[in-house]
This record gives C-alpha cells, structure tokens and sequence, in this order.
C-alpha cells in the first residue's frame, strides 16, 4: 500500500516536499547500498544522505587502461554513439569504427534486475488488478458526463426557451471535445518528462472545475461553453487508458486488461441516462451536473491518491534525477533523457501525431475501421434521442424511468465481456501458443461475428416499438447493440495495433477524433431522423448501412495481409 501513496500523485507532492523523508524510495532510504557502477571515480556516497565524498583508494566505475572513450571522458561523443547504436544506426557504427574501442555505458539507468518492483509489469497481480480498476473507474467518471447530460435537455428547454437541437449541442461539443482532446494531449503522455498522471489528473481536476460554472449558468451559451471545455480536457483518459494498461500487463493480458477498461467505457454512456433521470424529474437541470460533479469529485480524490505513474521511461527518469543527487555524478542518465537529447519537442510531437493520423486515415485498413467505428459509435449515440420517442411517447415513461431501459445495456455488456473472456482464453490463447507471430486479420473473425448483432437489433428495436408490443421487447432490442459495437471495438482496434505497432499512438488518436466527429452530429438531426422515417423505417435504414460493412469487413480479413505489404507504415 506504501508503494502505491507513493507514487501518486499526493504521493510524488509529499515526498517532492519532504526531500524525500515522507514516503521514501528505496534510494532515498539511509540503508541503500548504491550500484557502484553509478558512482563516479574516487567517490563514495555515505548512507542514503546524498552526501558524496572523496575516496581515493576504491575505484567504484570502468577505468579502462587503454585509450578507450568513456561517458565520462567523452560525454558528448559517447553518449551520441551510444544513443545511435541503440538506435540501429549503421552512420553510427562507421563513427564507431573511426574509434578507439568504446565500453558499454557504465552510467544509464536502467532496471535493477529482472525482478526490480518498481517496474510495473513486475507488480503483483494484486496491484496491476487494483490500477487497473482505478483507470477504468477515470474512464467512467469522464464517460458518464456525455450522456447523463440527455436527463438534463427537457428542463434545459424549458428554462432557457431552446429547441431541443439546440439544447443537444451540449452533447455534440462534448463528444466531439473529448474526440478533438487526445489529438494534442495524449503525445504529452507519451513523454518521459510527463508521463501519464499529469494529462490524467490535471485534466481531471479541470473537469471537475469546469462543472462548477455549467451548475451556475446563466444562459445556453456558458453552458455550451464549458461542456467543450470540459470534454476537451477530461479526453486523456479516454484515449489513453488502454495504453496504461498496456504499461502493466503482459501481452498476453492485454484482450482482458483493454476488455475490462472498455467496461468503464460502456458503462459511462449507459448508466448516464438512468442515474441522472430521476434528478433531472425531481429538481430541474442542474440537478445531473450536481452528480457529475460529486462522481468526477470524488474519482480525483481516490485517484490522486492511489493511482501511481505507470509508463515506465518516467519511472526511471524519475530514478536517474534522484541518483544523481545523491552520488553526485552528472552523468547518471535514463535512456529516455539520452534519447531526448536529439528528440523533438512537445509541439513537434503533437504535430506529428496530428499529421501522422490523416496521412494513415487513407491506408485502407485504417479508412476502414474509421468509417465503420465511426457508423457503429454514432447509431449507439442515437439511441439516446431514440429512447426518449419510445419509452416516453410511446409507453408513457416519465423522465426518470425513461432512464432505466439503459440497464439493459448493462446486463448485455456483462454478458458480452464473460464471453470476450472465454473466447480469449479458449480460443486465442491456444492459437497464439501454436504460434506467436499469428497474422493480425485473425482478430477481425469475432468482428464479422459481432457485427450481425448490429442490424438484429436495429430490426428489432425499431419494428417492436409499439403500444401493442411489451416495452421489455424494445430493450432486448436495443441491448443486443451492445455485443455489436463491443467486440467490434475490441477486435478492430486490436487490429490495427498488430497491423501497425509503429504508428499505435497517431492511429488510436485519429481513430478516437473520426468517430467522436461523426458520433457527435447525429444526436443533432436524430428526433428529427426518426419523426421522417418512423421508429421502424429509421432503423431499417440504419441496419442497411450496417449490413453493407460486413462485406467490407470479411474482404479485409481475407486481403488485409495483402494490403498491409504495400504499406509503408506497417513495419
């Protein structure tokens, strides 16, 4: 429990503050042997002070008797060499050959053996299982303010004298924030100097804040204003969680770890409508951001004060910092300060991402999945302006128990993840032991599989939503979407990791801005959709353009190996 308040973000404040006395690491304990290779030429460093003292006669680093180039004689030159060889580069071994010979760099900070507990794929499962679950509840608590917003629109109308289109923009902006957010904050992530908790709890706390002047609004537009706001910066987490959990769990893990985030992900949308409906009935408007704030509130408190850094280049740069103040040697460094010593800035690094996601959106694979994530994310957000013409026009549900049909969502989506589970473990697992270099389109099988889900239930929300017809009827419809939209996520996105490693980061991202853009308008024209095409003839449409995919989709897996050796950006 120690490790994990002391890696927090509380935890990294008090032992910053303290100088190290509250919530110690190892290397700041007065018992901690340091590695000789970390100690400089005739120094020692006395204890755990940091005090480092002249010691002549121990040699505690390489001192090569020959003419050898070292970190500490030729830092410029040495470091460059090594960075590049590292690197692969052949300029660097033509340098190297123009030399005399060059020990191994005795001074980067690196893991202190295979079982170091501060690496997190070396925590216990225990603790993996517990972060893991502190990152799909950030997912959730960010997750939930899109559509528990929908509870608020009726008294939204009411107060302010808007139309309904007018007043669902508050879920358009926000949706379509937290697509636009991760374009710039999630490289930030993926900096050493930042790492993860940063974007995650800076941007938590701002969501938290910006609740404040939506609840106390005078107008449509402040409230507009600050929905923006608030998704833009509450976006890390929507983007970025699985790669936290890609920090802690082993590849093999990853299909149940990123299955178990995306949990927080569906349950956010859906459980919106249900907690915030009874609210809004009872005390207007303000009353669902009331409980977006107190649930966003009390995720920062646990989280700041439990979630611990998890990208492991800030671990070890965070190591190398504390090292070098307590033996003194300026030349400690982590092989992310190395590589940041030709590397690009934080605004290069946003803009390539930028750039990079348009130029990948016209491979196919990539185009592809964009378009089809984007159709299937945008028909779920439809739902939430069809629901209200049902369960309230057509069964006279009030506004709070017009919530309630969402929990079928939830039953379905627990029912889907057990199976995602099982298929992996029974079905995957065996395959990838047979053999570990597997082709990528094998994850698109369960894709085409989950896919009929999606005009099944479209035919059968839409065609059983009558007065004739029980209400359960419609939300068995509905709630078999949800192993549609489910397994397809899982398995695209997984996808597309295998197919282009390199490019995971600018792919993720642009796959994120694509199918919040397209998920964001439709709530906008959806009354209206509905109203033109009836209940049944608006989601005949909508499953059309679903079936059509499924060709789509079967074509790629069987040409995908193809179109990926043509790529450029596959290896």
């Amino acid at each position: 429990m120690k490790d994990i308040l002391r890696d927090s973000t509380i935890g990294q404040l008090l032992n910053f503050v303290s100088r190290g006395r509250i919530l110690p690491y190892a290397d700041q304990r007065a018992d901690y042997v340091v590695p000789s290779k970390y100690l400089l030429n005739g120094t020692n460093v006395v204890g755990g002070t940091g005090a480092a003292t002249p010691n002549s006669d121990r040699t505690l680093s390489p001192n090569p008797t020959s003419d050898a180039v070292t970190l500490v004689e030729a830092e410029g030159v040495a470091a460059k060499i090594s960075s590049d060889l590292e690197k692969g580069d052949e300029v660097a071994e033509a340098k190297l050959n123009n030399l005399p010979a060059v020990v191994e760099n005795p001074y980067l900070v690196t893991w202190e053996g295979p079982n170091d507990p501060d690496n997190p794929r070396n925590w216990s499962k225990n603790k993996r299982v517990f972060v893991g679950f502190l990152i799909s509840f950030l997912t959730f608590s960010v997750y939930i303010g899109s559509a528990i917003y929908t509870s608020a629109i009726p008294s939204l109308m009411a107060d302010f004298g808007v139309s309904q289109t007018n007043a669902t923009w508050g879920l358009t902006l926000f949706v379509l924030a937290y697509g636009i957010g991760p374009m710039f904050l999630a490289p930030i992530q993926e900096m050493a100097a930042f790492g993860r908790n940063p974007a995650y709890i800076g941007g938590l706390f701002l969501f938290v804040l910006f609740q404040v002047p939506a609840i106390f609004a005078k107008n449509m537009s402040t409230i507009l204003a600050f929905r923006f706001i608030a998704g833009f910066v509450g976006s890390p987490a929507l983007a970025t969680g699985g790669a936290s959990m890609g920090d802690i769990f082993p590849p093999m893990a990853m299909p149940y770890a990123i299955g178990t985030w995306a949990i927080g992900a569906v349950c956010g949308p859906v459980l919106g409508p249900a907690i915030g409906g009874f609210a809004a009935q009872a005390n207007g408007w303000r009353w669902p951001f009331y409980i977006l704030l107190w649930i966003s509130g009390f995720a920062l408190i646990v989280l700041s004060l439990f979630l611990p850094e998890t990208l492991d280049a800030t671990i070890l740069l965070r190591r190398a910092q504390r090292l070098r103040k307590l033996t003194g040697n300026p030349h400690l460094r982590s092989q992310s300060e190395i590589d940041a010593a030709e590397g690009q800035t934080l605004l290069q690094v946003a803009l390539h991402n930028f750039v990079m996601s348009f130029k990948l959106a016209v491979e196919p694979a990539v185009g592809f999945a964009n378009v089809y994530i984007g159709l299937i994310y945008a028909i779920f957000y439809l739902w939430f302006e069809a629901f209200p013409l049902v369960f309230t026009d057509v069964y006279h549900f009030n506004l709070g128990l017009g919530g309630l049909p969402f929990l079928g969502f939830v039953v379905s989506g627990a029912i889907t993840f057990a199976f995602y589970v099982l298929y992996n473990k029974v079905h995957m697992e065996p395959r990838y032991m047979k053999n570990a270099d597997i082709q990528p389109e094998v994850r698109l099988e369960l894709a085409i599989v989950a896919s009929i889900f999606i005009p099944i239930s479209l035919f059968l929300f839409g065609w059983s939503s009558r007065a004739s017809v029980h209400w359960i009827v419609p939300i068995i419809g509905a709630a078999l979407y949800l192993p549609g939209i489910y397994l397809n996520f899982q398995s695209i996105l997984m996808y597309l990791a295998m197919a282009y490693p390199t490019q995971a980061v600018p792919i993720f991202a642009g796959n994120d801005l694509f199918r919040s853009t397209i998920a964001s308008f439709f709530p906008l024209f959806g009354k209206a959709f509905f109203e033109k095409l009836g209940l049944g003839g608006g989601s005949s449409l909508l499953a059309g353009l679903s079936i059509l995919m499924i060709p789509v989709l079967y074509a790629l897996m069987k040409f995908g190996g193809r179109l990926r050796a043509r790529s450029k950006w596959t290896n």
